[in-house]
């Protein structure tokens, strides 16, 4: 019987994730992020075949090993995200399959690491917990360090050299993140990762021919087809554009100081994530500019507000620029800018009372006070 050699190989079949449908964002904030994981690595059995000259066709198998992964990325706020990994698994080769169904000795082991460029997106579902999909690109480095294959009872020498390679990679990425709720930021994480190998170039590896530890080595070329990883990891995000939790205020009116009267109120109204004035809008801030001279108004309010898609974040930044949209098109319709004073309430106070993540027209207004 003949004994094993090493390389590498291609998978047999190319990832594919599914257009993701249009949704509400996710749950990330946007502005960049960190995250750790760590967990379990199996490897799939790996088919090693000769090339050119060398020992016949035969399967790995390898026994569970640890895995770990770390990356920094940016949160867009809309639920995409980018991000670059990096990533290593340990695998021992635990046995190894003949040709004729003969199930043989193997020792050995084999490290892979490398790096990922990831495109994740967060699925906003109503739920404590926000799922994600991704899919990355990249490299990865196969290292295979003493191995040695032979019959069943016998023992391979082990320590038959060292080769490393490396190929392009590709991965699939299903999670889930769970916010620690006493600090802004953290998530806990729990992900499954496919990574498949594309085949490196074949490279010259030394067999044992014979039926002992002393048989001569045979040198000939090899390759090793079917690189799937599947890795199960837990672990922590943080993200540094999460704001501190908002501060409730009373609802109860002071009876000391009641607000002001109001004496008139106009409604402009948005099209979703967007902070530009539509034509109606531009004629609705016309009227209320020229009814703050008929009514001698002294002060005028500019309050902007979104609807509950999106992150809480990204909604504050967005409303505030609705209110300037407004404040640019009054002064340019002949309000003193020193009489208009804007502030932004992002997704607060909402006229229409929604469920998170729903886009309601009503909501993404800006409110034209005067006083």
């Amino acid at each position: 019987m003949k004994s094993g050699f090493m390389t590498f190989g291609r998978p047999t079949f190319a990832l594919l994730l599914a257009a993701l449908p249009e949704l509400a964002a996710g749950q990330t904030a946007p502005g960049p992020y960190v995250s750790l994981g760590a967990g379990v690595d199996i490897l799939q059995n790996e088919i090693v075949k000769p090339y050119g000259f060398g020992p016949t066709k035969r399967d790995w198998t390898f026994g569970p090993g640890p895995a770990g992964e770390g990356a920094i990325g940016y949160g867009f706020g809309n639920g995409l995200r980018l991000e670059l990994e990096g990533d290593a698994a340990y695998s021992h080769l635990s046995g190894v399959k003949f040709p004729d169904g003969e199930a043989g000795e193997a020792v050995g082991h084999e490290l892979q690491y490398g790096g990922f460029a990831n495109l994740d997106y967060d699925f906003n579902v109503g739920l404590p917990v926000t799922p994600y999909l991704g899919v990355g690109a990249g490299y990865q480095e196969l290292d295979l360090d003493g191995i040695a294959t032979g019959p069943a009872g016998f023992t391979p020498r082990a320590g038959l050299g060292s080769e490393s390679a490396g190929a392009f990679a590709y991965q699939g990425i299903a999670g889930l993140s769970l916010p620690v709720m006493a600090i802004p930021g953290l998530s806990f994480t729990a992900e499954y990762h496919l990574i498949g190998v594309i085949t490196p170039p074949p490279f010259p590896r030394g067999t044992q021919e014979g039926e002992n530890s002393s048989a001569p080595l045979v040198h000939g070329n090899a390759t090793l087809n079917n690189i799937f990883n599947h890795e199960a990891l837990i672990g922590l995000r943080y993200s540094f554009g999460t704001p501190p939790a908002p501060q409730r205020t009373s609802s109860v009116p002071n009876p000391i100081m009641p607000p002001a009267p109001v004496t008139r109120t106009y409604l402009v109204f948005f099209d979703w994530d967007r902070a530009d004035l539509t034509d109606r809008a531009r004629q609705i801030v016309a009227e209320a500019a020229a009814a703050s001279t008929h009514v001698a108004a002294t002060r005028i309010d500019v309050n902007g507000y979104t609807d509950l898609s999106g992150s809480a974040a990204y909604n504050q930044r967005l409303s505030i620029r609705r209110a300037e949209s407004v404040e640019a098109e009054l002064v340019r319709d002949g309000v003193p800018k020193t009489e208009i004073f804007i502030r932004g309430f992002g997704e607060t106070n909402p006229l229409v009372p929604t469920a998170p993540g729903v886009r309601e027209p009503q909501n993404r207004r800006v409110e034209i006070i005067l006083h």
